[in-house]
C-alpha cells in the first residue's frame, strides 16, 4: 500500500512514541475510532506497524526491512528535504560513493546539475537517474543485482568498491541505536557499506528522523565514523551528545 497523508502522519507519531493507543491517535488526529482501527489495520497488513489490544507499536523485527516501495512513500518530503540540504553541500568537481537506498537515490535526483562529478555506485536507480546529467560520470559496481530495490550486493561488489578512494562518501542507513551504533538489514549489504566507509576521505550519513531507536540486525559501523549527518529534525536524547562527542556535524534540514 501507499499510505495517504493521515496515513503517514500516523506512522510518524507510532515511530516517535514507539507505543501509542488508539485513543491517542483519534484525538491526535481529530478522527473517530473507526477511521484509526481503519488506519491502523490497514498499514498492519501491510507490515508497517504492529498491532495488539488497545494500541499500535512500531513493528519490532530487526531481520527485515519495510519493502522497497513503501520506503519510497514513507517520509518523502523529509528525504526530500535532506537531500536537497546535501546537494547543497556536495562541491563540484568533486568523487562520490552513493550505496543503496531511497534517500540516496532522493539525493541523486539533486544532484542532477551539478558539473564534473565521478560518481561510483551499487545502486542502479542512482546510476539510472545520474546519467541523465551529462556532466557526471557513473561507474556502476559488479556483483548480484538484488531484484527488489536493484542493489548490487556481494564479494565482487566489495573487491570493486576497494579499488577506489573518493572525496565523499554518501550512505543511507536502516537504523541508528542509541549507543550510536549504525545497522541494517542484509549482511552482503553492510559489507559494501563498510568497503564504501573505509575508501573515502569523508562520510556524510543521510537519515530521517525516524531512523533513530530504530532495530536492525546487523551492525554496520559507528557514529564516530561520520564526518556529516543530514536529518530532518532535531536527534532525540541521547543523540545529540554522541555526535558531540564524536565531532560529527549535525545538520538539519
Amino acid at each position: 500500500m501507499t499510505p495517504n497523508p493521515r496515513q503517514s502522519q500516523l506512522l510518524e507519531e507510532v515511530r516517535a512514541n514507539g507505543v501509542v493507543s488508539v485513543e491517542a491517535l483519534a484525538e491526535r488526529f481529530g478522527v473517530t475510532l473507526q477511521t484509526v482501527r481503519r488506519d491502523v489495520k490497514m498499514l498492519a497488513e501491510a507490515g508497517l506497524l504492529a498491532r495488539f489490544h488497545g494500541g499500535v507499536r512500531v513493528p519490532s523485527s530487526t531481520v527485515e526491512n519495510i519493502a522497497y516501495r513503501q520506503r519510497q512513500s514513507l517520509n518523502a518530503e523529509a528525504k526530500q528535504r535532506i537531500a536537497r540540504a546535501v546537494a547543497k553541500a556536495v562541491p563540484e568537481g568533486c568523487s562520490l560513493i552513493l550505496n543503496i537506498g531511497t534517500t540516496t537515490e532522493a539525493i541523486a535526483r539533486e544532484l542532477l546539475r551539478h558539473r564534473g562529478l565521478r560518481v561510483i555506485t551499487n545502486n542502479l536507480n542512482v546510476a539510472a537517474i545520474l546519467s541523465d546529467n551529462p556532466d557526471c560520470e557513473v561507474i556502476v559496481a559488479g556483483g548480484v543485482v538484488r531484484h527488489r530495490d536493484r542493489g548490487i550486493v556481494g564479494e565482487a561488489t566489495v573487491d570493486f568498491i576497494r579499488q577506489f578512494k573518493v572525496d565523499i562518501a554518501l550512505i543511507g542507513i536502516s537504523g541508528i541505536e542509541a549507543d550510536g551504533t549504525l545497522r541494517d538489514y542484509d549482511f552482503r549489504e553492510v559489507k559494501v557499506s563498510r568497503a564504501i566507509i573505509e575508501h573515502a576521505r569523508q562520510v556524510w550519513l543521510a537519515a530521517d528522523h525516524s531512523k533513530f531507536n530504530r532495530p536492525a540486525m546487523v551492525e554496520l559501523a559507528h557514529v564516530s565514523e561520520l564526518d556529516m549527518l543530514f536529518t530532518d529534525a532535531p536527534p532525540p536524547d541521547p543523540y545529540p551528545q554522541l555526535l558531540a562527542d564524536a565531532g560529527v556535524q549535525c545538520e538539519v534540514a
